[in-house]
């Protein structure tokens, strides 16, 4: 790896410490009766309201429809992401002091990995939150509805408009893992680069890379062949009665 690389893996390991102070996700609900909207922020060990009390107006919301309340201690996500995080930061931190490709490639495979283990599994959250429903106490039933929010983008669900977008967590998240991936794609095309270099013609006599008296037999070789194909054709045989004249067509 060059001094280069090493330098940006090193950055964006030690950005995803900022993950622990900002928020990676955040969900808002926007209806009439609420003009202000409602919100939520995913931390990376917490679920917190984007007011005060918009978690709990949430939950009390969720329970006329017969969804689960919002429990942070009880989603176990948020107890093991701090420590994957933890992970990745060393394992970024690492790869800078090897300064190995096949390091970097692993810790980069690792990193995709988790973020898209990670984006899989909130959907399945979202999922269940939306669909798993206590339809039996529930004050309003339609049949055949679900309440999931959107994994990105927003949801119109009744008469509330649901938005989902990474937080700031999330976005910084996400630049470290391309930096990471921008990097390990740099260093594999440098060395394939550098092993076609080791594949060009050696000189017996240094055994190292071409001489300049190897480079002018090349040059003098590739100048016959030139000029082999730009000389005058020589005449050759007629074969009469098969071929015809090139100015008149006839036999």
């Amino acid at each position: 790896m060059t001094k280069r690389s090493r330098f940006l893996v090193l950055g964006a390991a030690l950005a995803l410490g900022f993950v622990y102070l900002l928020p990676v996700w955040r969900i808002t609900l926007e209806a009439p009766q609420y003009p202000e909207g409602l919100g939520m922020e995913i931390l990376i060990d917490d679920i917190v309201g984007v007011k005060p009390h918009d978690l709990n107006n949430i939950n009390n919301l969720n329970h006329y429809i017969g969804m689960r309340r919002i429990e942070p201690d009880s989603i176990p996500e948020l107890v093991v992401m701090p420590f994957i995080l933890a992970a990745l930061i060393a394992g970024g931190v690492l790869t800078a002091a090897l300064g190995r490709r096949r390091v970097l490639y692993l810790w980069v495979a690792l990193f995709v990995g988790v973020s898209a283990v990670g984006i899989a599994d909130f959907w399945k959250w979202e999922y269940d939150y939306g669909h798993n429903l206590d339809r039996e106490t529930a004050a309003i039933q339609i049949p055949g509805m679900s309440y999931q929010p959107p994994l990105i983008g927003s949801r119109q669900i009744l008469n509330f408009t649901a938005h989902s977008w990474p937080g700031a967590g999330g976005w910084l998240a996400l630049a470290s893992m391309l930096v990471g991936v921008g990097v390990a794609a740099a260093e594999f095309r440098r060395a394939r680069r550098a092993s076609a270099v080791d594949a060009a013609p050696v000189d017996a006599e240094t055994g190292g890379a071409p001489t300049s008296r190897t480079a002018a037999l090349l040059l003098l070789a590739a100048g016959g062949l030139a000029a082999a194909g730009c000389r005058e054709p020589e005449p050759r045989p007629l074969a009469f009665g098969e071929e015809s004249c090139a100015r008149c067509r006839m036999s």
